[in-house]
């Protein structure tokens, strides 16, 4: 009798794992589920960041030949690609914000731009020309609202040493501290050729903030 109930019993679990191993439980699908998505969270984290980065870089600004033939080849020319201090501020550390809600702000707006390079808007020189006051006054625009945030990256006026520059130099560097004023007020030009009329645009940007 107690044979009987011994095989039974061996039998009942035997039965029982087999079940379980048909049927898992609510907590096993559960765990799974988990994993599977901590696991996909981080591949998906990890290809987003990596995205971000290969898409962040000047080689990829200037894959676009509307850059590469324009824009990049006036930089070229300028301090900021070329100096005594061996320095160089690419594309992105100008026009890509360092704060990840910023950053991520600007790639969404950049959306609009892979628009306009399939469509040709500035695919020739003389498309480029035709628009690029409108195209400078927005960066001028953003850069202002900003507090010109992408220059102070690297140039900030409370680690400015005023006695080692020039009179001209530290005497409107002291003005623009006075009068609350941002880098792109009076910089304008330093790494990309100014358009025709971006006087004009200047005066309509400071009649709209004030």
């Amino acid at each position: 009798m107690s044979n009987n109930t011994e095989n039974s019993e061996n039998v009942g679990v035997i039965k029982s794992v087999w079940r379980w191993f048909r049927r898992p439980t609510a907590r096993f699908a559960l765990g799974t589920l988990v994993i599977v998505g901590f696991v996909g969270g981080i591949v998906f984290w990890g290809g987003f960041n990596w995205a971000m980065e290969v898409t962040n870089n000047e080689t990829f600004c200037i894959s676009c030949h509307e850059m590469e033939a324009n824009v990049y080849r006036e930089y070229k020319q300028t301090v900021h690609y070329n100096n005594r201090t061996g320095v160089r501020a690419t594309c992105p550390d100008c026009h890509v914000p360092k704060t990840w809600v910023h950053k991520i702000a600007r790639k969404i707006q950049a959306s609009n731009e892979l628009y306009h390079h399939f469509l040709g808007t500035v695919d020739t020189p003389e498309k480029f020309e035709a628009k690029r006051l409108e195209l400078a006054g927005n960066v001028w625009k953003v850069m202002k609202e900003t507090d010109s945030r992408e220059c102070r990256n690297c140039h900030n006026f409370d680690f400015m040493d005023f006695t080692v520059q020039e009179n001209r130099a530290s005497k409107r560097h002291a003005e623009a501290i006075d009068s609350g004023k941002t880098c792109i007020d009076c910089h304008k030009g330093i790494a990309h050729d100014l358009p025709e009329g971006a006087f004009d645009a200047e005066r309509k940007i400071n009649k709209a903030a004030n």
